[in-house]
């Protein structure tokens, strides 16, 4: 019965958040939007310095990487919502469990998440030919790599206290976590001390693990993904404790 119920919550919250986001689809479709038109106007640049193949390939690698850095407010925004809506305490007079509020509105926002990622994708392999000899390898990036930013933002939605200082942390770290790990610009050209701190950023192995999936490299692939998978368990770890009271119900915010 416990697990019936338990589906039962998760269910009614899934729904929930998916109607929230599809009554303000803005945030979703200029994460889907901007980033084509991104990679149509910077793709040219790309190509002068790298060739055709090499330059369209890290186009899509530096597109994807930012903008779904970007994305990150789309999963930050589905919590701190509930807070700034005032319903977060409603919630807490639920037997909703911290996990089940977690997967329940994870799952809609990974989805979203991840529709981006093949959104990108699938544009750069359709419209500028870009090669994907090995589409396992990248779905596998693309799961980790969604994992990890649904980590990222869940756990700046449970700590941020204003939509203010939740986008500055996504538009500031964003672009610093995508530039740091060599999304927009390759490390090999950027001063070296960039490229020892590179590691330090989840951009960093999304990247890495984008160009080995293109290029077939197994072992470089399932790096960049545990390494990513890691950083997804933790952030959830964190932002599950902030979430769970003596109790083990939900906590005021």
């Amino acid at each position: 019965m416990s697990l019936r119920e338990s589906a039962t919550r998760l269910s009614v919250l899934m729904r929930h958040n998916a109607l929230l986001m599809l009554r303000e689809p803005g945030p979703i479709l200029s994460r889907m939007i901007l980033p084509l038109v991104f990679f149509t106007l910077l793709r040219p640049l790309y190509l002068a310095a790298q060739g055709r193949t090499s330059g369209t390939e890290q186009a899509v690698v530096g597109t994807l990487v930012t903008f779904s850095l970007l994305a990150l407010s789309i999963s930050g925004n589905a919590i701190l919502a509930e807070r700034l809506g005032r319903t977060w305490d409603r919630l807490r007079g639920t037997p909703l469990h911290p996990a089940e509020m977690l997967v329940g509105k994870a799952i809609p926002v990974f989805a979203a998440l991840l529709a981006q990622r093949l959104l990108i994708v699938g544009f750069g392999t359709c419209v500028f030919g870009l090669s994907v000899p090995h589409p396992f390898l990248l779905v596998g990036v693309l799961l980790s790599w969604s994992c990890t930013l649904l980590g990222l933002g869940t756990l700046l939605g449970v700590l941020a206290r204003s939509m203010g200082e939740l986008s500055a942390a996504f538009d500031i770290g964003g672009m610093l976590l995508s530039s740091v790990g060599g999304a927009l610009v390759p490390l090999s050209i950027l001063p070296a001390w960039v490229a020892d701190v590179a590691p330090a950023s989840p951009g960093y192995w999304a990247a890495r693990g984008l160009h080995a999936a293109l290029d077939g490299d197994a072992h470089t692939t399932a790096a960049a993904c545990g390494t990513l998978l890691g950083v997804a368990l933790i952030c959830g770890t964190l932002a599950s404790v902030r979430l769970q009271g003596r109790s083990g119900r939900l906590v005021a915010l």
